[in-house]
Order: structure tokens, then sequence, then C-alpha cells
């Protein structure tokens, strides 16, 4: 989700609680991706390197069912350590393959990693990236599809074709050109071009282009895979209904643009019932304005297969870019569709907020702070600092002992002077922790949540008061599964790996925890003088 300026709040319900879990095995997905700099694709004209995975910018598709197991083997053959997120994937139990720098430790260069995770109970539409040194303003991102088990069905049609359509800002100088300057300064540095799936508008003859067939309908996935910028989405002479976000299914509501802030994805089933001819796909930035000839409004095509006409006329008109209830209201109808099934055979409506007790309230307040010199943005008046050591590896061998201090930092008000630490915070186990972003910024702040899926239950302007709850939409909120940082640490003195597994095999160790002494052998069997025969049967 996303917040901008003018006191702005948003929170939503995150639940750390045990959930009953069907026993549905999933099939084991074998992939092998090496990671590579290629200076020979310049999305933007300019010579500067692209992350790719095998070969592609973007990376491959990740096409999966729910519950199958995903074995991915990364080759780090880039210069610099590197990590990859699932963005939205649910780490349950095994946190220790989420791939951010508070749960692992880099796979550093010229090495390489497997993660093994579970799409336990999830269905939809996600994405990957990597999650450290800006790599992500370089590439290495990708489309994650989730798809029902057959024996759940999906609450519409089955469409002709699916498509998967990544968007994001993309900048002219290099991850690390970019990632020197914000180290400096952050206040004024702009993204230059919008790229649709790998691709800027100019030279028009590499636009994406999705073929499609009169008369039929198609789903589209599309996810905001950019660094700062939210877009406005449409299809020109096409409506877009919207079926799916992050996991969840939606109540259907026809749209003619879509606001889709960084990290977010959704689902949409287009039908084309217009004239054979190629129509416009526009993304456009919100909150700032470009003229339509800009490289900031991304372009792609809709071809018609019996198409001999080129896109005409002017792109389709979207919102006023700074119309900021525009997208607070679209949002505010975007509601879960409580009769369907998703990942389980029962309705979605089975798992509700409505009778929730909160263990906690965070009140996180974004703002911007002078710290040593230089602008920073910060979580309550802290700007992150990443640690050597992983902080979960820090926790399970050192109890976080000279890595972070837990609740140093308020977790409820803004910290009297500006400073940066390592923000962690403690939260319940097996509790409701209600969250309140608070932003005072002239930007759109887009928060992503790690491992947990969370209720966004309210928005609202100005200052946000404990008497506002009674405003929350507790019926059917969308279940959304989703700069400033902190870590919530949840503890259960219960080692039973049924709650969390044990470190995997293939644990990376970085900073102050060294890899363990490997065990000597044990000592052979002493051997009895009688002969041992074989036994045949």
């Amino acid at each position: 989700m996303a917040l901008v300026g003018n006191r702005s709040w948003l929170i939503f319900f995150i639940a750390f609680a045990a959930l009953l879990l069907v026993l549905v095995n999933g099939d084991d997905v074998f992939l092998e991706w090496q990671v590579n700099i290629d200076t020979t694709i310049k999305p933007v004209l300019a010579d500067q390197p692209v992350i790719t995975i095998n070969g592609m910018f973007p990376g491959p598709l990740i096409n999966a069912t729910t519950n199958d197991i995903i074995h991915v083997n990364v080759f780090n053959n880039i210069d610099e350590p590197l990590l990859i997120t699932w963005n939205g994937i649910q780490q349950r139990l095994n946190s220790w393959q989420d791939g951010v720098s508070g749960t692992n430790c880099p796979i550093l260069s010229g090495s390489n990693w497997t993660y093994v995770f579970t799409l336990k109970d999830q269905i939809g539409t996600f994405s990957y990236f990597p999650s450290i040194n800006f790599h992500k303003a370089g590439g290495a991102f990708g489309p994650i599809r989730v798809n029902n088990r057959v024996v759940i069905p999906i609450p519409f049609p089955t469409p002709e074709g699916e498509f998967d359509l990544l968007i994001g800002d993309w900048y002219q100088e290099s991850f690390k050109e970019i990632r020197s300057i914000l180290n400096n300064s952050i206040v004024n540095l702009r993204p230059n071009s919008m790229l649709i799936n790998g691709h800027s508008r100019y030279p028009q003859t590499r636009n994406q282009t999705f073929a499609v067939e009169a008369g039929k309908t198609y789903l589209i996935r599309i996810s905001n895979v950019g660094t700062e910028w939210s877009i406005n989405f449409r299809i020109q002479n096409h409506l877009m209904l919207l079926v799916e976000t992050e996991g969840s299914y939606t109540s259907q509501i026809i749209l003619d643009s879509l606001d889709i802030h960084v990290g977010q994805s959704y689902s949409v089933l287009v039908t084309t019932n217009q004239g054979e001819a190629d129509y416009y796909m526009v993304a456009s930035p919100k909150m700032v304005n470009v003229p339509e000839s800009s490289t900031l409004v991304g372009v792609g095509v809709l071809h018609y297969d019996d198409s001999t006409t080129p896109p005409q006329g002017p792109f389709p008109l979207g919102p006023d870019p700074f119309d900021i209830n525009f997208s607070v209201n679209q949002a505010k109808t975007i509601r879960w569709n409580l009769t369907a099934g998703a990942a389980r055979p029962n309705p979605q409506g089975t798992f509700n907020v409505s009778n929730v007790t909160l263990s906690q309230t965070f009140i996180l307040q974004g703002s911007l702070a002078e710290i040593n010199g230089y602008a920073r943005y910060t979580v309550n008046n802290v700007s992150y600092r990443v640690p050597n050591t992983a902080l979960k590896l820090a926790d399970y061998y050192k109890n976080g002992t000279g890595t972070y201090q837990l609740d140093a930092y308020p977790a409820n008000s803004s910290n009297p002077i500006a400073s940066d630490g390592t923000f962690v915070v403690s939260g319940t186990h097996n509790g409701w922790l209600e969250i309140v972003f608070k932003n005072n910024l002239r930007v759109i702040d887009t928060w992503h949540l790690d491992g947990f899926g969370f209720y966004v239950v309210g928005f609202g302007n100005g200052v946000w008061t404990p008497d506002m709850r009674s405003t929350y939409n507790l019926y059917d909120p969308v279940h959304w599964y989703l700069g400033q940082e902190l870590y919530i640490r949840v503890y259960d003195p219960d080692p039973n790996p049924a709650k969390e597994r044990q470190p995997p095999s293939n644990l990376l160790f970085c900073g102050s925890v060294i890899p363990p002494s490997p065990q000597p052998p044990p000592p052979p069997p002493k051997r009895s003088r009688a002969t041992t025969l074989p036994i045949n049967w």
C-alpha cells in the first residue's frame, strides 16, 4: 500500500497467529538461475549495466501451483553480493528463505545458494526482485504466478490466455551511480523512463506487444516493479475487470484505469470487444506532471491478430496525477470476495478480522531528516542502518548480542533526535498487531511487509486517533501481502520445528556469526572376527 503527504494515515492488522494447515502435497519445481551483468540490452538507449537472469530482462517467470515446493539455485556472477526476495510469498515456518538482509546473508560474488520454499496456501500474482545494494534499479526482477489447484475453481470463466506485465520507473544512470548519489543526497534524483516488460517507448519498434484474438477474454497480471513512483495503467478503448490482488480474489469491479503502487500486483480481465486494430497500453507516473511525449509515460500495444492498423489517436486519459483522492477512493472500493475459495476450498470470508482482540499497536511516522549532514528518510526519526550480520542469524546464534538492541527505538512515537540505527521491535507471538502508518512527506510512501499477510482496514487524512477504529472496515478488507525500514522480532521459546524450521543445511553465514566447526566423523565400529555373509532373498 502507499501513502502520500498531508498527514495521511493508513492502518492495517497483521496476524501473528497459528493457522490450521491443510496437508496437501505439491510438486517440486527446480530452477537454476545464472545472474549476470549485460551491457548490450540498453533499455533506455544508454550504456548501462543491466542485471539479467539466464540472459533475460525481466527475469524468467516462476509458474507454479498452490503448495508447490520451489528450489531456486542462484548463481551470483555479478561483482557484488546479491539477495533475491519473493514479494508477497509467505514464508510460513521458514523465514530463513525470505531473501532480505534481516533474514539472509547475501550470496557472495562468484558463489551460489539454493532457496527452498513452499507456496503454502497461496494463489495469485506476485513478483520477485533483488533486495540489497539498489540492484532493483538494475534489473533481476520477474513475475510469479501461483495457480489454483485443480480442485479449487477460480471465480471467473477460464481466460483465453494470460500475460505478465511488469511496469516500473527506470534511471538513465547505472544502479551503482544511483547508489552513490543516494549516499549523498536523496532529494533531487528522479527516474528518466517508464519501462513495460523491460522496454521503453523509444524506439517504438521495441514496445511491448500482446497479441490477442478478437472476442476473447484475457487475464493480465500487472506488477509495479519500480523503485520510486506509483503508476496509473489503462488500455485504449478497453475496460478492465479487477479480479485479484496479491493472493486475494476481489469483488469484481470494472475500471477504466488502475493505480498501482510500488510493489503491488493486480490481475485484471480484458475482453477484446473492439474493432480489429492495435491499441495503446499506457502507464504514467503519479505525483509528477509529464507531457504525453515524455519517456516517463510507458507505452505498450494490444495487437489484435488480424490488425493492420497501428495505434491511433491520443493516449487514453488517466486521472490527474496529483489527485490523491482518486487513488485513495479507488483503493477503498477494492474489497475481498468473501464467497470465493482461493488456496483452500473454504470461502475467503471464513477468515476475517471482525472478532480481533488487539495485542499491540505500532504508530510509524515516515519523515525526512538530516543525519550527519545527509538527508535521510526515517521511521519515527530513525534511519535504518544495515548491520553486517543478518538479524535472524544473530538472533538464532547470539540472541542478537552485538548486532542489535531490541526495542531501542520507540514503536509508537518519534525518537527525540534524528539518528541512524538498527530498528528492531518486539512482536507478540500469536497476537494481532495494529499498525498505523503516518506520512507527512510530499511523496507517496510505499511500504512492503515481508513474510506475513495483513488486512488493510482503514485510510484517512489528518491525525489518527484510537477513536477512528470505529470507522475500520472489518467486514471485507482486502488481505494484502505486502527506504524506511524496521524489523519485528516475534519470539516463541518453544523450539518445536513444526512452528519454525531449523536453519537450512546450506545456511549462509556473515558478520559476527561464523560457521560452526564441522564435527569429526564417528569412529568406525569395532569388527568381530565373524564373517558376514550376504543374504539372498
